[in-house]
């Protein structure tokens, strides 16, 4: 096996040039908007950026996780999948560009409620909440947030890169997979705390302690679906065709279904715990997204979120074909987007229809991710060539 016998396919190509256009009609549209009405749209501009912002960083980051966990496991589905994990990652430079928006414009249109929070009486903040919701602590916290992912990007994609010219080289396998366990740990740790900041603090008198657990297996979604899509548009073409077996595709199915479970039961216990607590501080956050507009919102995120999705995944054939576990992938992506906009929009207004300021936003930030996803996807050869598990990972086999 060389390098340049599994490069790309011009379908790789194809997928770039296409998102990089979506992003430029994306960003095109964002701007005109805001700049010819600014003042009409300023709010709803931000409230539409984070929403892209949380789903493009989610792209990276549990793709981040994945690639962790498949170097602490050691399956074959990582291995297969590892390169298009790397290549996300490497996106994050660019989602960290992407945050300035919010750091340097967006504070004030999105954090009011403790930005400008009254010292005493009604709505006021607690002593903790004073020293911890301040403009410096947010801003400091988010560079140490990126610090922390973009080192775990850099180490693991350098003894990656490594270990395919030190095929022989054992000890680099070991050093990345006791970097795994601890890296997944730090990574759910500060994902937890960004979460926090970014998302939760938008109502800074609610607070839950498994909140930043549901942005965490959400991202383990968004990055498992797109990896399950990658991975076929892959198999259509040389290099990797007949490569991708249905056994990986299993694989992989098993994994996102996991995830589904998981996200459900993070939901629920979040709910039951506060519903029963009956507190008024807390049920405050389902009495908003409940109720009206936007319980017709929840009903949706649970039926085609989850209900959908689990008995979509339940079937052995579906997991192993190529035709519709694609499809169900990407739908759980679209429905990413959905729990998000069902997670934030509601701080802001009671108005649960998405907007063509929503849509530009996902579009250019999206679309921009996408094109640096698929440059990067070309950098490398779609194999990592130097893991010594490579030769029995493609055997042709089935189960």
């Amino acid at each position: 096996m060389t390098a340049q016998d599994y490069r790309a396919p011009e379908s790789v190509g194809r997928l770039q040039q296409r998102a990089l256009l979506a992003g430029i009609i994306g960003v095109v549209s964002c701007g005109i908007c805001f700049f010819l009405y600014r003042d009409q749209y300023a709010d709803q501009f931000f409230h539409s950026y984070l929403i892209a912002f949380m789903f493009v960083l989610g792209l990276s980051l549990g793709s981040l996780g994945l690639l962790m966990l498949q170097h602490l496991t050691g399956g074959h589905w990582g291995i297969v999948t590892r390169r298009p994990l790397e290549s996300a990652t490497r996106v994050l430079p660019v989602v960290a560009v992407f945050f300035l928006p919010i750091a340097i414009f967006g504070m004030k249109h999105l954090y009011q409620e403790w930005l400008n929070a009254p010292p005493k009486g009604e709505g006021s903040l607690s002593d903790l909440q004073k020293s911890y919701l301040t403009s410096n602590g947010f801003l400091i916290r988010a560079v140490i947030y990126f610090a922390v992912w973009l080192l775990l990007v850099f180490v693991f994609n350098r003894w990656s890169k490594e270990q395919d010219v030190n095929r022989e080289d054992r000890a680099l396998r070991r050093r990345m997979k006791m970097l795994a366990g601890p890296g997944i740990i730090l990574y759910v740790f500060v994902m937890t705390f960004a979460a926090i900041d970014w998302v939760m603090s938008l109502s800074p008198h609610w607070a839950s302690t498994i909140y930043g657990f549901l942005f965490v297996i959400g991202q383990m979604i968004s990055s498992m679906s797109l990896m399950i899509a990658v991975l076929v548009l892959l198999s259509r073409t040389a290099p990797m065709e007949g490569l991708i077996q249905s056994r990986h595709l299993h694989d992989l199915g098993k994994l996102l279904l996991s995830f589904v479970m998981l996200w459900a039961y993070f939901g629920f216990s979040q709910l039951l715990i506060i519903w029963s607590g009956n507190l008024p501080e807390e049920i405050s956050f389902y009495r908003t997204r409940l109720y009206g507009a936007w319980g017709v919102v929840a009903v949706f995120v649970l039926i085609f979120h989850f209900f959908v999705p689990f008995f979509s995944l339940l079937p052995r054939d579906v997991k192993r074909s190529a035709k519709l576990l694609p499809k169900v992938a990407m739908w759980l992506i679209f429905m990413r987007l959905v729990d998000l906009f069902w997670l934030t929009r509601p701080e802001f207004t009671s108005n649960a229809v998405p907007g063509l300021m929503d849509v530009a936003a996902v579009l250019a930030l999206a679309g921009i991710w996408f094109a640096v996803f698929a440059r990067n996807l070309k950098s490398q050869p779609l194999l990592p060539l130097g893991d010594p598990k490579l030769e029995e990972a493609i055997e042709v086999h089935e189960y």
